[in-house]
């Protein structure tokens, strides 16, 4: 066990249904923010469920805080989760939440809850059920700062959000990191999210780690090459990620090493996150070869 990380993939073997988790690795040293990205379906939730113990693994191993998963009971109190929907019943008013979830934290902070509503403008005589999209994700962000989280994990939090809320939770987040015992896991597929808070990449499709590492490594790992429509057609031994072609013009993400090899016949390009996101998360012929940097 390394108490050095927040947590840690190892290996890690899942199947839920038809879909599979295969041989998932990748860890987060204590103090910083991981961004989790990947399309939908592509294995970003079920990650999260194996983290938190809430789905068995196959093979591997996971560790949370330098415990192994399952974890102690004790250790939860150090976990906080904020899901892309409220868990809460709707009817009850933010005095109810507090009273609900209360018993469940030996750390429970009332002055801090009550101080974080108001900061966030949530009137606690407010219904659950009547919050907007953005006040939902702080309340559930001011229950996991309230029990004193360590490790604060978010499964698309931003999902359906304007860019002010947007932006609101980006401070929220940089106020929390001010500590550093403090460290985040932020599955998203929306890449913006992770171009002011992220230190980490790691890239997820159809269930398999493609590229992990911090994010200046991971964007420096490839490159985006343009041409012509036929540009690409007799390419040999260099894998070209996400492929598209159009009438007048073809694209691809490939490997950096790889980039060269395509001659002066293409344009080459650093890629934003998204540009890697998007071809990484295509459909189209071109598989990317898995890549951690250390």
């Amino acid at each position: 066990m390394d108490p050095e990380h927040a947590f840690a993939f190892r290996g890690v073997h899942a199947t839920v249904g038809r879909f599979r988790l295969r041989d998932v690795s990748f860890s987060l040293p204590q103090g910083y923010v991981m961004g989790f990205v990947g399309a939908n379906g592509a294995g970003k939730t079920t990650s999260i469920r194996c983290l938190l113990g809430m789905q068995r693994i196959d093979r591997g191993e996971i560790e949370v805080l330098g415990h192994r998963v399952p974890t102690p009971v004790a250790l939860r109190q150090d976990v906080g989760v904020v899901l892309d929907h409220s868990y809460l019943v709707g009817e009850w008013r933010l005095t109810e939440v507090e009273r609900a979830v209360e018993p469940f934290y030996d750390r429970w902070d009332t002055a801090r809850y009550h101080d974080l509503l108001a900061d966030f403008g949530l009137d606690p005589r407010a219904r659950v059920k009547d919050l907007s999209r953005g006040m939902a994700v702080k309340l559930m962000i001011t229950i996991a700062l309230s029990h004193r989280a360590r490790l604060l994990v978010f499964d698309e939090p931003t999902s359906g959000l304007d860019p002010v809320a947007r932006d609101e939770l980006s401070a929220i987040l940089g106020d929390f990191l001010t500590d550093e015992r403090h460290s985040i896991l932020f599955s998203t597929h929306i890449t913006s999210d992770l171009e002011r808070i992220g230190d980490y990449l790691t890239l997820v499709h159809d269930g398999r780690i493609v590229a992990t590492g911090t994010k200046d490594e991971v964007l420096d790992g490839y490159r985006i090459v343009r041409g012509g429509p036929d540009d690409f057609a007799d390419v040999v031994g260099v894998p070209l990620i996400g492929l598209r072609r159009t009438g007048v013009a073809a694209e691809a993400l490939v490997a950096t090493e790889d980039a060269g090899l395509l001659g002066d016949r293409v344009v080459i390009e650093r890629p934003s996150l998204e540009e890697i996101a998007v071809h990484i998360g295509s459909p189209a012929p071109g598989r990317a070869r898995a890549k951690e940097y250390s």
